[in-house]
């Protein structure tokens, strides 16, 4: 599988750095989540994006923000609700309180993500890109910045 994260500027800020996972095919994942999304759920964006916004430029990505342990132990995949309550689920990997890639998701109509089939695809995804990124970091060919506010190397796209 291969993929880009790219750096999405007018999400990050101070505190936070937001990625999205491009893959091979152009398909960027958080925008895809968005399209699909748009019309039926524009209010549970709204509330979504505002979370992302506050945490790039107030709070840092803390870990009240998500729904923790929906992947592996100690992949970071996790999603990130808009209120809760509501089950509009953005599947993201929270790499310490400043990095988060955003992936896909979509509405939680189940009550377990591997009975919805979308969610279990989008889900899964997730998973494979953080064990990639794991083995990518594992062998130095993506690290930290020297502030631990971006993500270097040669899966990484500045703009």
């Amino acid at each position: 599988m291969n993929f880009l994260l790219k750096k999405k500027t007018e999400l990050s800020g101070k505190k936070a750095t937001i990625y999205t996972v491009e893959l091979t095919d152009g398909t960027d994942l958080f925008e895809q989540f968005l399209s699909e999304n748009r019309g039926d759920y524009d209010d549970d964006l709204s509330d979504i994006l505002q979370r992302i916004r506050s945490m790039a430029t107030k709070t840092g990505a803390q870990v009240h923000f998500f729904k923790t342990k929906e992947g592996k132990p100690g992949d970071g995949v996790c999603a990130l609700y808009d209120n809760p309550g509501k089950n509009l689920r953005l599947y993201c990997i929270r790499m310490g309180n400043a990095v988060v890639i955003l992936g896909g998701g979509g509405p939680k109509k189940t009550q377990k993500l591997q009975q919805d089939p979308k969610l279990k695809e989008e889900n899964y995804l997730l998973r494979k890109v953080s064990e990639l990124i794991t083995e990518k970091m594992v062998s130095k060919e993506i690290c930290f910045s020297d502030d631990e506010m971006e993500l270097k190397g040669e899966i990484i796209d500045h703009d």
